[in-house]
């Protein structure tokens, strides 16, 4: 079973920073210059209304609460015996004027909170409405981007894979963008306004605070370094876990089949203990990092009370300003804890970003032609003429392959699995170009058809038909406004389709549900053959359209190939002799060339490879 469903390279982790991708992600976040600027102010706002607190508690202790005339008032009535029945009009004066200057100080308090909350909202909505709107503009990018590329590209890269660069991948950017890329400017202002206001109370205080900066870099690099070990690790565990469980639940009819579910569990039990015990790693990293931050944020406080106090006993320093400082170090510190989750952030992200940026780079497509040709009327005439293709230069699959298909004509390709039946479809399509040769569509090279319009004019009807969640009618017409009701009935009709619609409980409206669930495999064919019908085109291609049906569900669509077949160029590839004997003409693949061609009477009468295949299908 395959492994790969993307999930693996999860445990891959980008540098912190990457010049070359930032400047690849700033014409996204360009387009949103003016917001970014208002979330920056509004950063710069919050930022010095967190400061004030602190400050306005500095001045209510010096100016006020532990003002002289204070001071007085509460040495004069720690002695009541030294007290005079009234107080002083001016002790009485000051202690107003305290209280007053008090009261102030928490309104202005309470105007900051507020002040605080609603721009911390605003900044928060526009730090959201930046990282949705990137996430949205790149997603949509890489969308189109993933769509426009050939089939090749699909071959080589798992849906898994793809999903999670349009999901998980554009996540990750949109925490970058909201959770570090923004916030760093916002952290950058707190430190920076921090130092500066402790600097400004008391510079010899200030850099005693400092001597724990050296000592708490040193110990950030070094857990962060740790971190993102464990966060690799955890991360290779869950993608472990991951592909574990969608290849289980993809194959649970096997597991079931085989009575494996017991063995199954064991397995999913060591993966998952593997996961718990990355998962425990990483929460020790982080449970030692933290304390440690405390610790040194103790510390620093520690030097402030003894120095502070010291100088606060001998006046050099006020109570209010200690006071201030110990709240501005307590602040110093949240970010620096933030750093070591910041860190991982931005690692994800970059790993991410490069990730989006390869297949943004990735250019596996099927050229469009600078001035498209098309014939007047298009008749649908077919015609390949010494076709060479590969899917890889090793393992040649079509050598030399030449044929002609006229207009109403119905012509059949058989031969053993491999041969490169489905090729030639694919190659009528242009999901692939020939390495060699032509294929021409009404005389014009299919090179120099717009891809749209040649496909406009094939209907595809395959072995394997996807059926998209939404109603029966969506997945007749995917979407198209060309494809009216009236369309649609007419299609309808003419693949015998209405016989198990009329029994669905709503009819069209029926929801399909995931992957065509509600239909049986008969039924999910005969609405291949109504969708490819729908547009009513001039070349019809059946491949291996009744090999997987019912013989009730064979008749019903053999009576619609007999009547939608007429006025139309019709390719078979089946290996059933019902539909085959009623081809015009039969081509023989093998070995990548067309070795026999003719009815089947022809064939079987010459008793060549066409006669083998024939006799080995009877027994």
């Amino acid at each position: 079973m395959p492994i790969d469903y993307g999930y693996m390279e999860e445990g891959k982790l980008g540098k912190p920073y990457n010049l070359r991708l930032l400047r690849r992600l700033a014409p996204y976040a360009i387009r949103y210059k003016r917001v970014i600027a208002l979330g920056l102010f509004l950063s710069l706002l919050v930022t010095l209304l967190n400061l004030a607190p602190p400050y306005l508690l500095k001045i209510a202790l010096d100016r006020y609460i532990l003002s002289s005339e204070t001071q007085e008032i509460l040495s004069q009535k720690s002695d009541a015996k030294k007290l005079a029945p009234m107080e002083p009009a001016h002790l009485s004066e000051a202690r107003q004027r305290d209280l007053n200057g008090v009261a102030v100080l928490a309104l202005i308090l309470v105007g900051i909170i507020f002040l605080t909350f609603g721009f911390g909202y605003a900044e928060h909505y526009v730090l959201e409405y930046i990282g949705q709107n990137i996430m949205l503009d790149i997603r949509l990018r890489l969308f189109k981007r993933i769509t426009s590329q050939s089939i090749r590209f699909y071959d080589h890269n798992p849906v898994g894979r793809l999903v999670t660069r349009v999901t998980n991948d554009i996540e990750n950017l949109n925490e970058f963008f909201k959770s570090s890329l923004i916030t760093f400017f916002k952290d950058i202002f707190i430190l920076v306004g921090i130092l500066a206001i402790l600097l400004t109370l008391s510079w010899r205080l200030a850099l005693v605070s400092f001597i724990v900066l050296p000592l708490i870099f040193v110990l950030t690099l070094f857990f962060s370094r740790l971190a993102r070990e464990a966060f690799r690790e955890l991360r290779e565990k869950v993608a472990k876990m991951n592909t574990f469980m969608q290849e289980r639940f993809s194959g649970m009819k096997t597991i079931q089949l085989f009575a494996r579910e017991e063995s199954e569990m064991k397995a999913f039990s060591r993966i998952n203990h593997e996961s718990y015990v990355a998962g425990m790693k990483q929460i020790h990293i982080f449970a030692l990092f933290r304390p440690i931050m405390d610790l040194c944020y103790s510390f620093a406080v520690a030097l402030i009370i003894w120095h502070g106090g010291d100088r606060v006993i001998k006046e050099y320093l006020t109570l209010g300003s200690l006071v201030a400082f110990i709240s501005y170090i307590e602040m110093f510190f949240k970010p620096i804890r933030d750093i070591a989750e910041k860190y991982n952030i931005m690692q994800s992200a970059m790993a991410s970003t490069e990730r989006i940026f390869e297949f943004m780079d990735h250019r596996d497509i099927i050229p469009e032609p600078e001035n498209p040709l098309a014939p007047l009327k298009v008749e649908g005439r077919l015609q390949f003429k010494s076709v060479h293709f590969a899917y890889d230069n090793d393992h040649p699959v079509l050598r030399d392959v030449s044929f002609e298909v006229q207009p109403g004509e119905m012509v059949a390709i058989v031969g053993a699995t491999g041969v490169g039946k489905t090729t030639v479809v694919n190659l009528i399509e242009r999901f692939y170009d020939p390495v060699q040769g032509n294929i021409y569509l009404d005389g014009v090279d299919l090179r120099d058809w717009s891809k749209h319009e040649l496909r406009s004019h094939i209907g595809l009807v395959m072995q394997d038909v996807f059926i998209f969640g939404g109603s029966l009618k969506d997945n007749i017409s995917l979407g198209r406004d060309e494809v009216d009701i009236d369309t649609i009935d007419l299609a309808i009709t003419r693949s015998n389709a209405s016989r198990f619609i009329r029994r669905l409980p709503h009819g069209m409206d029926q929801e399909m549900g995931e992957g065509g669930s509600s239909l049986s495999a008969g039924e999910r064919q005969i609405l291949s053959f109504t969708r490819a019908l729908a547009y009513n085109p001039k070349i019809l291609i059946l491949d291996e359209a009744t090999s997987s049906v019912d013989p009730e569900t064979e008749r019903l669509i053999q009576e619609a190939i007999s009547r939608i077949t007429q006025k139309r160029t019709t390719l078979v590839i089946a290996h059933r002799l019902s539909t085959i004997r009623k081809a015009n003409r039969i081509l023989v693949l093998h070995q990548g060339r067309i070795r026999e061609q003719g009815t089947h009477e022809e064939l079987m009468t010459l008793g060549g490879i066409y006669y083998r295949l024939n006799r080995f299908r009877e027994t």
